[in-house]
């Protein structure tokens, strides 16, 4: 893998490029590509949106500048030149501000590093790696799940069931305490809308209730309230229709 651009040509290629309204300054390597098109890209409405692309052919350097209006996670998706696409997207936590990344071909995504100043983009990196962790256990398990359901093994399966509810209530409260302990950071509304959206009601109020109030302002704490928002009026109409229901019984 080639080494990051040197501080030197980045600054040339930052002030050559950018727009005087960009505050986002992306730059970085694909080791190994040679031909194909790169899409830098947020989330929409309900899908991925293109927000700049470039056409690779010879060079594996490229440079993205853009406009973002607050801290969000992006994307950015390699196109080969016969149209294919990459099953991995690099994703990052975007800020305004400059960042750099380097990855391969022959890993793309998977071999990736980043360097940037960004708070968030080094916290999302942090609970990552914890939660890697936890999804290990968790696929370890499968092929034990497996063997056991192929034997019959009722015993076998009752213990790997709870032992697979076990890693699933560690990294819920793992992700819980993360976002509390993050408060001042955009990330902590999104690995909850990423990871634990299906929580209690009463963990997502507390963790929204104890957002500072930019962060709870902010994109992802909005959605976070949606979300709960939305949580309550399903249960209030889970209650009504139940309370319906007994009643016609009842009759």
């Amino acid at each position: 893998m080639k080494h990051f651009l040197s501080l030197v040509l980045i600054a040339i290629i930052l002030t050559s490029c950018q727009n005087k309204n960009d505050n986002l300054f992306i730059t970085g390597d694909i080791d190994g590509l040679k031909k194909g098109t790169l899409y830098l890209q947020k989330i929409g409405d309900s899908s991925l949106v293109t927000v700049d692309s470039i056409q690779i052919s010879g060079s594996s350097e490229f440079v993205f500048n853009t406009y973002i209006e607050e801290p969000q996670i992006m994307f950015i998706e390699l196109e080969r030149y016969n149209g294919e696409d990459y099953a991995e997207l690099i994703r990052f936590f975007a800020e305004p501000g400059e960042l750099a990344l380097t990855t391969s071909l022959k890993n793309y995504g998977m071999d990736l590093e980043i360097v940037s100043d960004f708070e968030n983009q080094k916290k999302l990196e942090e609970y990552n790696e914890v939660v890697k962790r936890f999804n290990d256990q968790r696929l370890g398990l499968v092929e034990a799940n497996f063997k056991a359901s192929k034997a019959q093994n009722e015993l076998k399966l009752d213990s790997l069931n709870k032992r697979f509810n076990s890693i699933l209530k560690r990294k819920y409260l793992y992700t819980v305490n993360f976002a509390l302990n993050n408060k001042n950071l955009e990330v902590s509304p999104y690995v909850i809308l990423s990871e634990a959206f299906d929580a209690k009601i009463k963990y997502l109020d507390t963790i929204y209730n104890a957002l500072d109030r930019p962060i709870q302002k902010s994109l992802y704490g909005k959605q976070l309230k949606e979300l709960i928002e939305d949580r309550k009026r399903n249960d209030e109409e889970t209650v009504k229709t139940e309370v319906i229901d007994k009643v016609s019984k009842e009759q």
